[in-house]
């Protein structure tokens, strides 16, 4: 679904700018003061914004009501894009910095450069961009294309991945913005993300452990596999399985078990009941287990190395 936003949000506070405010009745000294006082902040040179809205946002937020004081003082039409679009598309990043706003000229040309901005000339098509909470921004699909080149394969996998799973975005999309921009720089990896990302990853840390894998040169394992039990019921999805080789692998984040909290149980009740899932899945398939956590992918080669260790072992096993 299309991010949206509360009435209350403070992302959607209003920017003022400095002509504006002046048109009010205020001069620069008035303004200083209302800074001074904590009423005003200044997003960036000549806008400003509630400093209480301003205070509620997170970095990402932050980021956002720069991205808006940006648009709103342009001197020629232009849309929000890149990074600063991921942000408003609401892609979890993990360890990106946003710093400046990335825009893209809609007339193609090139713009003086600016302090905090960075201006892309790429070519719009009209199906490129769409508004989102009152900012114009470019597409799910061409932001995540447009991304691609600056981020890299792992990181472009999560995008292209999360944008999928959400639904803001199809294969068919994707493939048709590929082409258009396949004579631009960073094509490659285009190529590389687009067939590697799987929209039924769940999160950055289940995108990423797919990475390693093929980054790993591991067998590509199959996210989101269905375990049923003796009457063909569904008793659990695994985030990943090697059916053929008797293995499954869980991305333990924090993030996941505080959303199998039930009410009134503790984090180790959750701990405990996912162990006892974990004991079903093996009385009923036979298969073994391994878990990583967000740790294990900062150390790729010594997880695949875990990871193939309970491969042979399965295929010792079965042999």
């Amino acid at each position: 679904m299309v991010p949206t936003r509360e009435p209350d949000d403070p992302r959607l506070a209003a920017i003022q700018l400095r002509r504006e405010l002046i048109a009010d009745g205020l001069d620069d000294r008035a303004i200083t003061r209302l800074v001074r006082a904590g009423v005003l902040h200044r997003a960036r040179y000549g806008a400003y914004v509630d400093a209480g809205a301003w205070a509620r946002c997170d970095d990402v937020g932050r980021h956002e009501l720069v991205a808006r004081a940006v648009l709103k003082s342009a001197k020629t039409e232009v849309v929000l894009s890149h990074l600063s679009a991921l942000a408003v598309w609401e892609v979890p990043i993990w360890d990106l910095a946003l710093g400046p706003v990335h825009i893209t000229r809609v007339d193609q040309r090139a713009g003086r450069r600016e302090a905090g901005v960075v201006q892309h000339l790429g070519e719009l098509r009209p199906s490129d961009t769409v508004t989102v909470s009152g900012i114009r921004l470019t597409s799910a699909t061409r932001t995540a294309l447009d991304c691609i080149p600056l981020v890299g394969i792992e990181h472009g996998m999560a995008i292209v991945g999360d944008l999928l799973h959400r639904n803001l975005t199809t294969p068919t999309e994707l493939e048709e913005g590929r082409r258009f921009m396949e004579r631009w720089p960073g094509t490659l990896a285009m190529d590389v993300v687009l067939r590697l990302a799987d929209g039924r990853c769940e999160s950055p840390g289940e995108h990423r452990a797919l990475h390693l894998c093929w980054q790993q040169h591991l067998p590509a394992p199959i996210p989101q596999y269905v375990v049923r039990d003796r009457a063909g019921l569904v008793v659990a999805r695994l985030d990943f399985a090697w059916p053929e080789l008797g293995v499954f692998m869980e991305f333990d984040g924090k993030v996941k078990y505080q959303s199998l909290l039930r009410e009134g149980e503790s984090p180790s009740d959750a701990v405990i009941r996912e162990k006892q899932r974990e004991e079903l899945i093996r009385e009923l398939t036979g298969w073994r287990c391994i878990r990583i956590t967000w740790a294990d992918l900062y150390k790729p080669e010594a997880t695949a190395a875990r990871i193939r260790a309970l491969m042979h072992r399965g295929q010792d096993l079965a042999s």
